[in-house]
């Protein structure tokens, strides 16, 4: 059995994941970035942003031992883009930056552990295979899943995912 870097089973589901979801961002309708679907939901545009913004959880996990989500200012959240030109950009740029410090990582790079925290307290150390997973693999998918729910809600034709959509074979 030949044994395989960590890196060259990742960069291939982290490529087509990108991929699925960049098809995804193509359909942000620029007129709704301010909808929201209830009160308590984020906007379209807020979402659609967020979505865009998860890669750069890949220089805080490679590049850190950990993070305190509280250390964050406000200040450095991302702006909601006037359009979905500047969402595309955004999301490109930040993909791009990931998959090259995914590829930079060796396997013990990989494997070191990781902690993420809440105004100070732990809430949890993993490897960071296992934090990029979460964060940036996980955390995409499940947001590009209420990203396509808030799409369909808009009437918005949605682009086939894991197979066949209602409007995409």
């Amino acid at each position: 059995m030949t044994n395989v870097a960590i890196t060259d089973a990742l960069l291939p589901e982290f490529d087509h994941e990108m991929a699925v979801t960049r098809r995804l961002l193509e359909r942000v309708p620029e007129a709704d970035l301010a909808w929201k679907p209830h009160d308590k939901s984020m906007s379209l545009g807020g979402l659609a942003t967020h979505l865009s913004n998860l890669p750069t959880w890949a220089e805080q996990i490679t590049q850190q031992t950990e993070l305190d989500m509280d250390s964050i200012p406000p200040e450095a959240r991302p702006k909601v883009p006037a359009n979905r030109v500047g969402l595309l950009e955004m999301f490109d740029r930040n993909v791009a930056a990931a998959r090259s410090r995914l590829a930079a990582m060796s396997d013990g790079e990989y494997l070191a552990a990781w902690t993420f925290k809440k105004g100070g307290r732990i809430v949890f150390t993993l490897p960071r295979i296992a934090a990029l997973r979460g964060f940036l693999m996980n955390h995409s998918i499940h947001h590009r899943g209420q990203l396509s729910v808030y799409l369909r809600l808009r009437n918005v034709a949605l682009p086939a995912i894991y197979g066949p959509s209602a409007d995409e074979g």
